[in-house]
């Protein structure tokens, strides 16, 4: 990776006051969560440059607070300007890791070369968290749906809340005769291609569109920047419904209980880790590229298949060794039981299971310097 490209990043990010606020086995997500820190560095100096998921930013905050306490000559910039823009920023050199709510694809696992060296890039999940549902319907508070509802509603072709396939999955409930305003995402983002992901696996009948990072051209409505702004535009407009990252969701808005086998499963970080547990391995991948194939149309009890898990997408070389040192310091942190327990804290996130960390670490050690 280019030293000099990595400085002006910093300078730029650095500049722009960016307080960065700153997502195998077939089972690999073992039982309990948080893993013990692998690589323990000492008098680390430096800084490391993250562009990415904004359903990170909250998680990514509170890991570099604690990391820089800890590491008072470390300096860790991330900016929260969506997946597809911190992937874009890892492969064009321009940081030293990305943040994504998804797994580099085939052709970005082949331009990951040109900058990683001859292994690429490799996916550490290090967040997990559900996407909510979540709507402002006034005097309404429990929303149920199931996936076809939910698919259709963000077609435009169910465009009022009294209309008989939202009323007759919730009796008893005073719905009003008001318009429905789906709001979807306006940037590439991963936590679109996570939900659109669900709506293809969970209602192909209806959703015929491919999962990807950007809404389709042809249902585009209203929509707003990050996950954030999405729920600012559903929380000043009665009627609105969007998907978002649980951890941006505030008490301005109330979130959907999704159907899954018989029974509808509210939003929590439980329910997102018993969806990632029925996770399994992407074939063909790297020993150590960790990205997960999620089962969306799972019936498991009490699992909330509508669930990101993010990650930190990192070179297996860099150039500098004070690169790899500071890396890994900070992912082992991050995967850490205290890194997970920071980032539930502030972000409501699920933990990573002990089993899966384990093998994060595995692969944040396998990252070396170039020869």
């Amino acid at each position: 990776m280019k030293a000099s490209r990595l400085r002006v990043v910093a300078a730029m990010l650095a500049a722009g006051a960016v307080v960065l606020t700153g997502c195998g086995s077939d089972n690999p997500t073992g039982e309990t969560p948080g893993a013990d820190r692998a690589y323990q560095g000492e008098g680390l100096a430096g800084t490391l440059t993250g562009v990415g998921s904004s359903a990170q930013a909250s998680a990514m905050n509170a890991w570099k607070t604690g990391f820089m306490a800890e590491h008072p000559g470390a300096t860790i910039l991330y900016s929260p300007d969506g997946s597809g823009a911190g992937r874009g920023a890892l492969l064009a050199g321009a940081a030293d890791f990305a943040g994504s709510d998804a797994y580099l694809d085939e052709k970005e696992l082949k331009l990951s070369k040109e900058v990683c060296g001859p292994g690429g890039a490799i996916d550490i999940p290090v967040y997990i968290s559900p996407i909510s549902l979540a709507f402002n319907i006034p005097g309404v508070e429990k929303l149920k749906l199931d996936a076809k509802t939910i698919a259709l509603i963000f077609r435009n072709e169910i465009n009022n809340w009294q209309h008989e396939a939202i009323a007759s999955q919730n009796p008893g409930v005073d719905l009003p005769d008001l318009k429905i305003t789906a709001v979807n995402r306006s940037d590439d983002s991963g936590t679109t291609e996570n939900f659109t992901d669900y709506l293809s696996a969970a209602a192909p009948k209806v959703w015929p569109e491919d999962p990807g990072g950007t809404w389709p051209t042809n249902l585009q409505g209203e929509n707003a920047k990050g996950n954030s702004g999405v729920v600012k535009v559903v929380s000043n407009t009665p009627g609105a419904i969007t998907y978002a990252d649980d951890s941006a969701v505030d008490d301005s808005v109330s979130t959907v209980s999704v159907k899954v086998g018989d029974e509808y499963v509210p939003v929590t970080p439980e329910a997102a880790s018993n969806a990632v547990e029925e996770a399994t391995r992407v074939e063909g991948r790297a020993k150590h590229d960790i990205a997960l194939e999620l089962d969306r149309s799972t019936t498991k009890s009490g699992a909330y298949p509508i669930v990101l898990v993010s990650y930190h997408i990192v070179c297996t070389q860099y150039e500098s060794e004070k690169t790899v040192k500071l890396l890994k310091e900070f992912e082992s942190y991050v995967l850490s039981r205290q890194g997970q327990q920071d980032a539930q804290e502030a972000a409501s996130s699920a933990p990573i299971p002990r089993g899966l960390a384990k093998q994060a670490l595995q692969a944040v050690n396998s990252v070396e310097v170039a020869p």
